[in-house]
């Protein structure tokens, strides 16, 4: 495919683009325009990477609510405490406990402003980019819902069966913001595989078992001393048995990975995906050192964050790794590659 020097320019100049190679997008638009003004494309990047970004800092700020036991720290929703949206001083609460759980809630108002505004932006191509187009809608709908659910949490006390999907939902939301990053930069043509299907289909085998590790590994918290503070009721689970499944799981994440990355090899895949790949292997590997060591320094709370912001960095890498195993071509206005 090929473009004009007008087209490639960071900012789409009024000049008219150049009608792209093949029959599925010839004498089509890509860029989004307001009353015939183009928008600079980097715009929408911008805003589909801040999505990203988000949707994991608001991950990790979580856990740290959760680890210094500050999930009350805000009494009520949405406001913060009775009449006040912010916090104050209040006899018998502790400001860092206030203050850990407003910084987390206003980090909400930043993911939604990123998922939203990516929805919008996409919105405005023209022609539509339905697939797209609903996909980027995952992100705004999954943060009002998270917003809401916020509320349940509070108002029961944080229960475990509470706590727990606002973690595993924001997980959804980071892989979910990763694909749309992704097809942003491809058009809507057929995909094309770029390994053998055994090993495209073993790469989405791997995320269904990277899925039930971070669902396991959710519960060894829940029924853990890092499920709130010491009056937050716990998962009635034996800790020993579960954290053992979590570890097994995540052997058996690592043993797939692994044939995966020689299957790549063995079949010389795209080198942008071997990358992917080799990231991929590395925070796995990472993951575990730091799980073990949890478990023999008697899990302290700073490597609990560590470990979710690890399980945060497994998601993102993951969702970039079977997305780099097929290709549609460019989109007609975007030619960075990601």
């Amino acid at each position: 495919m090929t473009t004009s020097p007008a087209e490639s320019a960071t900012d789409i100049a009024t000049t008219r683009p150049a009608t792209p190679a093949g029959p599925a997008q010839a004498g089509r638009r890509w860029y989004p325009a307001i009353r015939g003004r183009r928008l600079p494309e980097r715009l929408v990047v911008a805003f589909a990477w801040a999505a990203v970004i988000s949707n994991a800092l608001i991950s990790v700020t979580g856990s740290i609510v959760r680890v210094t036991g500050s999930g009350l720290g805000c009494t009520t929703w949405p406001d913060c405490q009775p009449g006040t949206l912010v916090p104050e001083y209040r006899t018998g609460m502790a400001a860092i406990h206030q203050a850990i759980e407003f910084g987390n809630r206003t980090i909400t108002g930043i993911v939604l402003v990123a998922s939203l505004g990516t929805f919008v932006l996409i919105a405005l191509i023209r022609p539509v980019r339905r697939g797209l187009l609903w996909l980027a809608a995952i992100g705004p709908f999954g943060v009002v819902a998270q917003a809401v659910w916020g509320g349940i949490v509070v108002y029961t006390g944080l229960k475990w069966w509470t706590v727990m999907p606002h973690l595993l939902v924001s997980l959804v939301l980071v892989f979910a913001a990763v694909v749309t990053l992704v097809r942003l930069r491809e058009n809507d043509s057929p995909a094309r595989l770029l390994v053998p299907r055994p090993l495209w289909l073993l790469s989405w085998l791997t995320v269904v078992v990277l899925a039930a590790v971070t669902v396991i590994g959710s519960l060894v918290t829940a029924a853990g001393p890092h499920a709130g503070d010491v009056t937050t009721p716990r998962l009635d689970w034996d800790i020993r048995n579960s954290a053992q499944l979590h570890a097994d799981l995540m052997f058996l994440y690592l043993g797939l990975i692994a044939a995966l990355g020689v299957g790549f090899l063995a079949t010389r895949a795209p080198r942008t995906l071997l990358v992917r790949m080799g990231w991929l292997v590395g925070i796995t590997l990472g993951q575990g050192a730091l799980g073990l060591t949890q478990y023999f320094l008697g899990v302290p709370a700073g490597l609990v964050v560590l470990h979710v912001l690890g399980a945060v960095s497994l998601i993102a890498t993951a969702a970039a790794v079977v997305m780099a195993t097929r290709e549609r071509g460019p989109a007609p206005a975007l030619t960075d590659r990601i």
